[in-house]
């Protein structure tokens, strides 16, 4: 089941005197994060007090109405923030990269056929790679429509038709 809290970025530093924070964002970019009404705090998920949010170079510049000074900020450097998934809306065909994480990923058209774990997803610009895992080897699949049939992070599953020589050795 996809958790409702997800990783949106990490405090990393101050900004000026009056205690801004900075936040490398885990986003797709920067205005990603900024346009979220909410963020949380920490593994116990506290609700921000924001007074702004804005993207500056290639981070987050975040303010909160409880600080009002450096001294006052530094506690929080170094914490995750997090994202409620509700207050993001992805197209029918997106997906959050923590939700694709850890899917069992099977044949499209033989259930039984299992090629592994989805464990990690590079970005190539041409389209993304998603890292499958199985027995101490990584495989590697483009994502394209022609191979990745169906993703379903309910059920936990992913199912592809891989392209010949992927998880054999064919040439």
């Amino acid at each position: 089941m996809p958790k409702q809290f997800l990783e949106a970025g990490r405090i990393v530093g101050t900004h000026g005197v009056a205690g801004d924070l900075k936040i490398d964002s885990w986003c797709n970019c920067a205005e990603d994060l900024c346009a979220l009404p909410e963020l949380y705090l920490g593994e116990e998920k506290i609700r921000l007090d924001i007074k702004s949010m804005r993207p500056h170079k290639n981070i987050v510049l975040l303010r909160l109405n409880n600080i009002g000074n450096i001294n006052e900020a530094m506690p929080y450097v170094g914490k995750t923030v997090y994202m409620n998934r509700d207050d993001f809306e992805l197209d029918d065909d997106e997906y959050f990269i923590q939700d694709l994480i850890g899917l069992n990923v099977i044949d499209a058209d033989n259930e039984d056929i299992c090629y592994g774990t989805l464990s990690d997803v590079s970005f190539t610009g041409a389209n993304d790679v998603y890292h499958i895992k199985k027995d101490g080897r990584e495989y590697l699949i483009p994502c394209i429509p022609d191979v990745v049939i169906d993703t379903d992070i309910y059920a936990g599953v992913m199912k592809i038709r891989p392209i010949k020589g992927i998880f054999d050795d064919e040439d």
